[in-house]
């Protein structure tokens, strides 16, 4: 008896400016892609149960394009796997705001799919050989966590787990659920199949998040150095034999490249020496810039240097990536407040960079990109006051 487990589709994620030739947002298409060719893989493995652990849809309201496409490929798998038994529950992502709001992961019912979208329900499959706990990630009270009497007893749930998830990334996608290991009796399950955490990750012999299928986080960069330091090449999702216990991670790369080019210090260096610099960066990368998703950090920059820099060089830059992101740092330097030691003081970029990444904002709000725009207006702002002080106006 063997399942597939896969989390986090965030279909309808959308992200940059950048349309695809039919006027789709790129990475929406992106991330719809990668869906399917997961669909494609599971279809080679042909295994006997299908579960997938919340967020299928980015927002509780998608576009009907990303509708479409998730009932497009949950057909396919019905068709191409007749016996196989699908089941899925609602994220914190999928959850409308109000109850008076149904959830349109109901609509997959249609197909035979088993669906928990507004509360936990317990589905015996298989011929009653298999039973499948399925809480999905709304607030309200948990159901008693108890395992079946199937032969295999499967628990199915979009939660967050303290002593996996590292703090920073809960706060900065809270989920309705949190769960610890005492709670859910890991030992109790035959699996245990968790969603929520875009990383994958293993949490006993049994239980692990499979992490999310594409770069869909509000933090996709800090997602990635996550993934490098437990050794992880990407993306994909879990095949797990529920008769062996043998468990094996299926890569999947993602639809669009992710660059993220070495930092460059401009400590000391001209304006004519940075602009060398980052086309030095951008020119060395292996496989170049274009189409891919990039960003690169400038460290310790003047003012003055910010405002100096090839402008038209950096707009090309943006031109070929489907995204360039410059994440320039200003100088760092010490004030002593009262008494006290020196200590550093924040920039006003590093303070507004800072409240837009943590305070709390709706789950269907792009948060990238809202820092962004934050940044984007402050650096108008501070353009405007310069072009002002120039012509001795004031502001």
């Amino acid at each position: 008896m063997r399942l597939v487990h896969l989390s986090d589709l965030h279909l309808g994620y959308r992200q940059y400016l950048r349309l695809t030739p039919t006027g789709i947002n790129q990475r929406e298409f992106d991330v719809a892609r990668t869906f399917q060719r997961a669909v494609d893989q599971i279809i080679r493995i042909e295994p006997d149960l299908i579960l997938i652990a919340g967020d299928v849809f980015h927002t509780a309201r998608p576009s009907n394009a990303a509708i479409l496409h998730a009932f497009r490929q949950f057909l396919r798998l019905r068709k191409e796997l007749p016996t196989a038994d699908i089941v899925l529950v609602a994220g914190n992502h999928d959850t409308p705001r109000t109850t008076e709001t149904g959830s349109i992961l109901a609509l997959f019912e249609q197909l035979g799919v088993h669906v928990a979208a507004s509360e936990a329900r317990s589905f015996s499959l298989a011929g009653g050989a298999v039973s499948v706990l399925a809480v999905p990630g709304v607030p309200g009270a948990l159901p008693a966590l108890t395992p079946g009497d199937a032969k295999y007893n499967v628990l199915l749930v979009h939660a967050n787990m303290p002593e996996i998830v590292p703090p920073h990334v809960a706060e900065l996608d809270r989920a309705a659920i949190n769960l610890t290991r005492a709670e859910i009796g890991l030992s109790k399950w035959s699996y245990v199949a968790l969603g929520h955490y875009h990383v994958h990750r293993r949490v006993a012999e049994n239980a692990f998040y499979s992490g999310a299928i594409d770069y869909t986080s509000l933090n996709v960069w800090g997602e990635m150095v996550e993934a490098q330091d437990l050794g992880l090449k990407g993306k994909g999702f879990i095949e797990f034999n529920l008769e062996t216990k043998e468990h094996r991670f299926h890569d999947l790369a993602p639809s669009r490249a992710f660059v993220r080019l070495p930092d460059i210090s401009a400590r000391n260096k001209s304006v004519a020496e940075l602009d060398a610099e980052i086309l030095k960066a951008v020119e060395k990368h292996k496989g170049g810039i274009d189409d891919k998703i990039v960003r690169l950090t400038l460290r310790d920059v003047p003012r003055h240097v910010a405002r100096e820099l090839d402008h038209k060089a950096l707009r090309d830059f943006k031109r070929r990536a489907v995204h360039f992101q410059m994440d320039v740092r200003r100088e760092d330097y010490a004030v002593r407040a009262g008494q006290g030691a020196p200590g550093r003081r924040q920039s006003v970029v590093d303070v507004v960079r800072d409240q837009l990444t943590h305070r709390e904002i709706p789950a269907d709000l792009d948060r990238e990109r809202l820092v962004d725009l934050g940044l984007k207006y402050l650096a108008d702002a501070e353009a405007l006051t310069v072009a002002d002080s120039a012509l001795g106006t004031e502001t």
